[in-house]
């Protein structure tokens, strides 16, 4: 039983995947984004109770990233879908447009399948990231619904079509490309060995304090600009 531990976290992933998508059809976004932060804890403690249990298997692998394809990849894409609707519903587009450049959302989905089956076949992504992680992006895109209930102010900025496609083609770029990135994976817990992950988790923890939902895009940025300083 205990090999199966770890595999239990991974499906109750995959599950939160499939209920956020399903609240995004049911137009509740803010739902979806709280799945997606309840998979990202489960995500985490897939691997951290295969690391402590020493229950490592290839099936495990294997099902992780089917479940991420399914949680980071395509609820962020729905997620995405969804903005880009409403970003041209309020402006004089063309029912082509209207139609046609939400489906552009899904190119996330497609290149985080690419990022997760290069990771399977990557050898060199154990104790490090190359590209951001899908969970990553995830939490990014999680974060824009719960953004704009906090703070609905700020949708001219967040619901405008051209940041939104901007942001998926930059990070569909960024998923696949060969920056490295420092994992959350503690071998110990001396502050020598770990200067930087605890410097990201101070600051995410004071960003989080005072900003609430709209810290998150900003902790993805800083752990993509400390990644990029620390390598």
């Amino acid at each position: 039983m205990k090999r199966h531990i770890p595999n239990i976290f991974t499906c109750g992933n995959l599950f939160c995947g499939c209920v956020g998508i399903v609240s995004v059809f049911q137009n509740d976004l803010n739902f979806a984004a709280y799945m997606i932060g309840l998979a990202a804890v489960l995500d985490f403690g897939d691997g951290f109770a295969a690391r402590i249990l020493k229950s490592h298997s290839a099936i495990g692998k294997e099902l992780d990233s089917l479940a991420d394809c399914v949680t980071f990849g395509v609820l962020p894409g729905v997620i995405l879908y969804k903005l880009l609707q409403r970003s041209l519903m309020h402006d004089d587009y063309s029912l082509v447009l209207f139609v046609i450049l939400p489906y552009m959302a899904y190119l996330i989905t497609i290149f985080s399948a690419l990022r997760l089956a290069k990771f399977n076949v990557d050898t060199r992504q154990t104790d490090s990231f190359i590209g951001v992680p899908t969970p990553a992006n995830a939490l990014f895109v999680g974060a824009l619904p719960l953004i704009l209930w906090q703070h609905p102010q700020w949708s001219t900025y967040i619901l405008n079509p051209i940041v939104l496609c901007g942001y998926i083609l930059i990070m569909s770029f960024l998923m696949t490309s060969e920056i490295p990135l420092f994992a959350l994976k503690f071998k110990d817990f001396s502050i020598a060995n770990n200067k930087v992950r605890y410097l990201f988790l101070l600051l995410s923890l004071g960003l989080i304090i005072f900003l609430q939902f709209a810290a998150l895009p900003l902790i993805i940025v800083l752990y993509i600009l400390l990644s990029v300083i620390k390598f």
